[in-house]
């Protein structure tokens, strides 16, 4: 079985370990045609769109708290054409979420920008893994997560504590690892510096910070997986 992982609950996760593989994504060459031509319409819709690479899965599981796997680059257009016909049987697709939480509380998501693929939508500020992720062949979700973080809100998360192991939550539209990372400034601190740095950017990947102050206050636009991440916070809000 290429992908066996428990789905629609959050795992403990204490090892990751998640290899880049340089052969091709048996997907994308099997779908060559059709992700071209989906790029196509994608890109009338939105001619800010880039196709760089990202990291897709072809194995995935789940055992003894760790999650083992095998991926590959594609193209983001192989994604998008994924996204929208999934799920397949030979790819998954697996992000990191780093959750910030603020130090009155609440936490601080991100509402995507105009260009970007996910207009509109909020979740905590992130990206797709790519080959900078994967320091001698082997995700660096961390290293993602800080880098994600300060390329869309301009915050330095690299030395804050965070709790001490990751989580995960898996469904058909993808696996989030996720880790909260433990602010020293309240929401509103982080609102305006967030806000100030995105007024800055020539090309903001983000909208505006979000912040969320209790599992209730689910802004309009929340994806699905972001929601469940939040009531799981709201659980279990203990500061490591």
């Amino acid at each position: 079985m290429n992908f066996d992982i428990p789905r629609e609950v959050i795992l403990p996760v204490e090892r990751i370990d998640v290899a880049l593989d340089a052969a091709p994504h048996p997907f994308e060459i099997a779908n060559g045609a059709a992700i071209d031509a989906n790029w196509a319409g994608e890109k009338a819709a939105n001619p800010a769109l880039f196709d760089g690479q990202v990291a897709m899965l072809s194995q995935f599981r789940y055992r003894g708290g760790s999650l083992e796997g095998r991926c590959h680059s594609i193209r983001f257009a192989t994604f998008l054409y994924w996204r929208k016909t999934k799920p397949w049987p030979d790819v998954e697709h697996t992000f990191a979420h780093p959750v910030l939480v603020a130090s009155d509380g609440a936490l601080i998501a991100v509402r995507m920008g105009k260009n970007t693929s996910n207009a509109g939508r909020v979740y905590f500020a992130s990206g797709s893994f790519d080959h900078q992720d994967f320091p001698n062949g082997k995700v660096d979700v961390d290293f993602n997560m800080i880098r994600e973080v300060g390329e869309e809100t301009g915050l330095d998360i690299s030395r804050l504590p965070r709790d001490p192991i990751y989580r995960a939550r898996s469904s058909q539209a993808g696996t989030v690892i996720f880790r909260r990372y433990w602010l020293p400034i309240t929401a509103m601190e982080a609102d305006a510096a967030i806000r100030a740095f995105v007024a800055q950017e020539t090309d903001p990947e983000i909208e505006e910070p979000v912040i969320i102050r209790s599992a209730d206050d689910l802004p309009p636009g929340i994806m699905t997986h972001a929601a469940a991440l939040v009531s799981w916070h709201f659980e279990n809000s203990a500061h490591p």
